[in-house]
């Protein structure tokens, strides 16, 4: 399965839960997560998606370990799988 295909799944789960998941594009930033999970109640996180097995750059985990420290949730997925039970933790609707 593709990345892309895992990330299109995330959008339409986040939207059936009534929320928003824009893709976070950070200039001069790299290694920010794919995406920022948004849903009702003020609950966010960050999603750092990937192909099924692939790890993230060792960048993309010190940006990671940044945001966890400021108090975010922030996880990696590589499985449509992993989705549901994420969301469920997140909160919201």
């Amino acid at each position: 399965m593709r990345e892309s295909t895992i990330e299109k799944y995330l959008v339409q789960a986040v939207k059936a839960r009534g929320g928003i998941c824009p893709k976070w594009v950070s200039p001069g930033l790299d290694g920010i997560p794919d995406r920022m999970v948004l849903l009702p109640d003020g609950h966010m996180a960050f999603v750092e998606v990937k192909a099924p097995g692939k790890k993230p750059r060792p960048l993309q985990l010190a940006r990671h370990r940044t945001l966890r420290r400021l108090g975010y949730k922030v996880y990696i997925i590589d499985g449509i799988e992993q989705i549901q039970p994420m969301l469920d933790e997140i909160g919201g609707a």
